[in-house]
């Protein structure tokens, strides 16, 4: 009686590897290949995506630099046109103390 039950949880084991391998495979084969094709298009637009953020960050550090020099460049104007306008109001004062004199006298 022992080995008529084992013979039957045999049989009945064989019988679920039977169904269980018959089991078709390819959905899901291809499944995993569309997950693979998705995670490399993924990985090269993340690779695009840092190409472009390094570019972007390149040009602003470059825009940041031009912006100084031209920021410099504008101060120095500045103090050469206060210069002038003091330049300028000193002239005009001597001007205008020489007009007094000719005229007091």
């Amino acid at each position: 009686m022992k080995c008529a039950s084992v013979v039957k949880v045999a049989a009945a084991v064989a019988a679920v590897a039977g169904i269980v391998g018959c089991t078709d495979l390819k959905p899901l084969q291809a499944q995993v290949d569309d997950l693979k094709a998705q995670l490399a298009k993924t990985t090269s637009d993340v690779s695009s995506a840092k190409s472009a953020a390094d570019s972007a960050n390149s040009a602003a550090q470059s825009a940041g630099q031009a912006a100084s020099g031209a920021q410099s460049t504008a101060n120095q104007a500045l103090a050469a046109a206060h210069a002038s306008q003091s330049c300028c109001d000193a002239t005009n004062e001597k001007i205008d103390r020489m007009f007094k004199r000719s005229v007091s006298k």
